[in-house]
């Protein structure tokens, strides 16, 4: 078992200002984290946890692993909190995802009402559990689902990352099929976009996940786009694990490329190859009309 495709997009929505959102791409690690708090406290609550996650101590694949990058995660935005009083009560919302490709598993780790899904087959499945209080209410049964979409406080969470020196993290392994894929996002796309149209959404890019991600956020934006949104989305595909990939612990930067990568193409707005060629034929003339000046004073 190994990954297959991958893809990630974090769009800042159309009511927003500025993008609360990060996440981390690095297979076989991938991570999701939205911020909140006052002025910019939530976009650096969302850039430290990732930046711990990516850059914390990696000592294996398993769920004690995980919860200890997350852990991480919490002291580096609550020490950042504790030093910065601008930044008191400042937290972020973090979904871990860490594949085992050599034991075909999936491990997750989870704070907060970011999401990971899984499409297997025909079926969508949330596989965290959403630390807010509406979900909490339907959970033990004062608030149906129907009453759930829309109320006033759906937006309220009741655990984070980095607001206590210490946080609960939910683990879990779940067992990797071929065909399956994994979808990560902030709930600036499940507020916007239901369970069964992203599911409808997935079929219709045909499961490919750069297209998933697109789709989805465009959807997201079509609905109001309330709020940040975020997705990262992988496959998993049949075959023998990369022998490149390196375990957690082994993970290290990738060698500088020896050459330089081509540049992006440039939309240009002043002369082209078109351009440089009508330049040359004006000074042409230029000249032309110079030596004929010339001629005609030696001429009188």
């Amino acid at each position: 078992m190994r990954i297959g495709r991958v893809a990630t997009l974090s769009d800042t929505g159309r009511r927003r200002l500025r993008n609360e959102d990060a996440y981390v791409c690095d297979p076989p690690l991938f991570a999701i984290a939205d911020g909140m708090g006052g002025a910019q406290a939530g976009e650096v609550a969302s850039r430290l946890a990732a930046a711990a996650i990516a850059e914390g101590e990696r000592g294996g694949l398993g769920e004690d692993d995980v919860a200890e990058l997350v852990r991480a995660a919490n002291a580096s935005v609550y020490r950042h909190a504790v030093e910065n009083p601008s930044a008191a009560g400042m937290g972020t919302t973090v979904t871990v995802a860490v594949v085992d490709e050599a034991a075909g598993s999936v491990v997750i780790g989870h704070v907060g009402d970011s999401r990971a899904y899984r499409i297997r087959d025909e079926e969508l499945e949330q596989l965290t559990a959403d630390h807010s209080l509406v979900a909490e209410l339907v959970r033990t049964g004062r608030l149906t689902p129907e009453q759930a979409v829309g109320h006033p406080h759906r937006s309220v969470i009741t655990r984070a990352v980095g607001t206590e020196p210490s946080v609960d993290v939910d683990t879990f392994t779940l067992e990797a099929v071929h065909g399956d894929l994994y979808l990560l996002c902030s709930d600036g796309l499940t507020d916007m976009v239901s369970d069964a149209d992203i599911l409808g959404v997935a079929d219709a890019a045909g499961r490919e996940p750069d297209s998933v991600a697109r789709m989805l956020v465009e959807s997201a934006n079509r609905a109001g786009g309330d709020d940040n949104i975020t997705v990262v989305v992988f496959e998993v595909t049949e075959g023998e694990p990369r022998p490149e990939t390196p375990t957690l612990e082994q993970a290290e930067p990738a060698p500088e490329p020896e050459a330089e990568s081509p540049a992006p193409p440039v939309r240009r707005r002043g002369a082209g190859k078109g351009g440089r060629a009508l330049a040359v034929i004006g000074l042409l003339a230029v000249v032309a009309v110079a030596l004929l000046v010339v001629w005609w004073s030696v001429k009188r």
